[in-house]
Parts: C-alpha cells; structure tokens; sequence
C-alpha cells in the first residue's frame, strides 16, 4: 500500500517542494522516517500515532515507512506531522488517495487530533501555489494563506476529524478569506514640515513615479524626518504589492 502529498521545507524564507511518500508493506512492526530529519520531525511518529488513534484510527502491526523526499534535503520543523498522517490515512485507505494529490499540506498535530499553528504559512501557500496546487494548513494560518492568490484551494481545518469528514463529504469546509488589519492611525505627515521645498520636492517625484529615493546629509539636516512622511503620500499597496514586502 503506498500513498503521497506534497509538503514544503523551508530554506531560510524560500519554500521548497518536498513530497511525503508512505508504504506499507508485510514484516516486523516499523515506524520508520527516512529524508535526514531534524530531531522534531523524528519526533513526529509519536505526536501522528496518537493523533490518528484520537480520530478512531488505529496504525497496522506492519512495516511502515516514510520518506521524505527529496533525501538530501535537510527537513526541519514540527510542520511535517500533517502530511505524514494523512498519507498514512491514504495508505490505509482511510481517505481517498486522491482526494489529497491536488494538495499541499503542513501542520503540527496534538495528540488529540487538534491541527496547531506553524510558521511560515504564507511561503508555504505561495509555494504551493506556485506548484499548481492548494494547500491544507491550521485553522489559525488560513487566513494569512489567502493572501497567496484568490484562486487556490485552502482548507483550515482546526481538527484532524474535520479534515476526514470534509474529503468523505460529511462536512464541507469553506475557504477562509484574507485577513485585512485594521487601519493604522496617521502618522506623521509630509505637510508637518515647513521649509524644506526641494527635498520635500523630491519626495513628491519619488512617490509619484516609483523611484529610488538615497538620502545624503550631515547628522541633523532633516533626513529621517523626511523619510518617516514618506508614507503619507504614498497610494496603498496592491496586494501584489503586500506579498512582496511580506
């Protein structure tokens, strides 16, 4: 029995595609995690065995593995705990293998089934976008992995039972929307300042056509001043705009 979903590994802040492949065959009870893991995805067989027995499932008396490939890529973090349980779920025929293909997946999981937040949920969205694909992550990241693109499958389930209820159709979890902070209160504002006429000039050329602005001066002459009401005149940002500086 084999099964697979596609999860991500961080490099520094660039998410890089790995594939999560399970297979279970005949032999002396294993748990066995192969791809050079970090001690906390090591970890992850105990948190995806009583994780899985919380939601009614129980592991086979057989050999199990799971490798994560690609194996000469370092994998860090409690992120991977999600897309082992589910491909162990797929394996076992628990879930519909192809219910999950068109998925990317991360999320830490207690062990009473409860889906945890991780970071780097927004990366990891862009990444899994960028693969053609959507993603299942935390209840408390799917609205920061919204802001990836409006047209990508997200599903945020807060537990591992509402995940298997929502690929057996018993449950239907909606897709969450991006999250928008309130607005900030007004800073400082270019108008405060009196004199200055051909910086603040050139401030106005800066944010009016998108140029680089390099600010040259002794200690004193007004540069911070100047670059601290910059923001007063610019346009909002493009949600292009937001992911960029994100």
């Amino acid at each position: 029995m084999y099964a697979q979903i596609s999860t991500i590994a961080f490099v520094g802040i660039e998410a890089k595609t790995v594939e999560v492949q399970v297979r279970i065959t005949p032999g002396q009870q294993t748990f066995a995690i192969v791809g050079l893991p970090d001690k906390a995805v090591a970890e992850s067989r105990e948190r995806v065995r009583n994780a899985l027995h919380a939601v009614g499932l129980g592991l086979p008396y057989k050999h199990l593995t799971v490798n994560l490939a690609p194996a000469d890529l370092p994998k860090e973090g409690s992120h991977f705990d999600l897309p082992i349980a589910l491909a162990l779920m797929a394996a076992m025929g628990a879930i519909d293998a192809g219910a999950i293909a068109g998925f990317a997946a991360l999320g830490e999981l207690a062990l009473d089934g409860s889906i945890r937040d991780v970071p780097g949920v927004l990366p990891a969205a862009m990444g899994a976008n960028a693969m053609g694909k959507g993603l299942i992550c935390p209840a408390g990241g799917g609205s920061e992995a919204a802001w990836a693109s409006e047209d990508m499958d997200i599903l945020a389930p807060p537990h591992l039972l509402s995940l298997v209820n929502h690929f057996k159709g018993l449950q239907i979890l909606s897709r969450p929307s991006p999250e928008l902070m309130d607005e900030p209160s007004a800073g400082a504002d270019l108008a405060d300042i009196k004199g200055q006429e051909s910086a603040k000039r050139a401030l106005e050329v800066c944010a009016a056509g998108g140029h680089n602005l390099l600010m040259i001066g002794p200690p004193g002459c007004g540069k911070s001043m100047l670059a601290e009401r910059l923001p007063s005149i610019l346009p909002p940002l493009l949600p292009a705009e937001m992911l960029g500086i994100a």
